[in-house]
């Protein structure tokens, strides 16, 4: 895996870089019948805007992965590794031995013709998925169920990866990235390796357009708008916020502020909280 930086012919093109992966095969198109449709709902949630700053972009049809990979113990050939559109890490279509294709999220290394199984009498082997219990302490697993048979919940992004730090009977701990320390059943499945594309951070967009391409729309800063408009508005020249505290356009605090309910139902599965990143 490589970063491709383009060729400064344009303005655009300055700096533009891409993920180049010789596993990937570009250009292949997505099996038939493991597509669905997908409706492009530009941030709104009953018509009014919910998640500013999207719409638009590219036509996409969504990729159905098998997050649980119920499959138990049937042995499974990757077929290709493909890029979707619609997440940051690459997917694998598996085609099973009794005929059956799914896709599921690829991990760092896999490659085409790799042999993958789910379930107890799974190899421990990057690729395959297993119960925690069976994994060894100290290996770094991905796609976590938190709850058994829930499917894949915890560390399905590209490049990431949780640490299995211990197993005691009917429990498991995790470390995940941010350092906070997890309590899980030894039951949840888990897949061995981290998720694919660890590159995917070291991308450099280059240019406005290919944003719009992914449904992204501008962005204005809250200093540039009118008091009517934002908080942080207002002022002649390029003012500093003018308040005690940094908000968002409907005036909540924006630093600092916990939003974690105070008696949220997993705080007993949180052994240890994450750390603090020190400026």
């Amino acid at each position: 895996m490589a970063i491709k930086v383009y060729k400064r012919n344009t303005a655009g093109r300055r700096n533009m870089s891409i993920v180049k992966s010789e596993a990937v095969e570009y250009g292949k198109k997505p099996e038939k019948k493991l597509l669905s449709k997908m409706k492009s709902l530009a941030g709104r949630s009953h018509g009014k805007i919910s998640v500013r700053h999207q719409g638009g972009g590219h036509k996409k049809k969504y990729r159905i992965i098998d997050f649980k990979q119920d499959k138990v113990n049937v042995p499974g050939k990757v077929i290709a590794i493909e890029r979707d559109p619609n997440r940051s890490a690459f997917i694998a279509l598996v085609g099973y031995r009794d005929g059956e294709k799914r896709y599921i999220l690829a991990t760092e290394g896999m490659r085409k013709d790799q042999e993958v199984m789910s379930g107890s009498e799974a190899p421990i082997q990057e690729g395959n998925r297993t119960q925690v219990k069976n994994i060894p302490v100290g290996t770094i697993i991905s796609m976590v169920e938190l709850f058994p048979e829930k499917g894949a919940q915890v560390a399905r992004s590209a490049g990431s990866g949780v640490k299995l730090t211990a197993v005691e009977g009917a429990n498991a701990q995790i470390k995940l990235a941010s350092g906070e320390i997890r309590l899980i059943s030894s039951e949840c499945c888990a897949t061995i390796g981290q998720v694919s594309n660890f590159e995917h951070n070291a991308v450099t967009i280059g240019k406005a357009g290919r944003k719009r391409h992914m449904g992204v729309r501008p962005t204005v800063r809250g200093s540039a708008m009118n008091p009517v408009d934002h908080p942080h508005g207002g002022g002649e020249g390029r003012q500093g916020i003018g308040l005690k505290h940094p908000k968002t356009p409907w005036g909540k605090p924006a630093l600092g502020k916990k939003t974690r309910k105070k008696h949220k139902y997993s705080n007993k599965f949180i052994v240890k909280r994450r750390t603090k990143k020190r400026k």
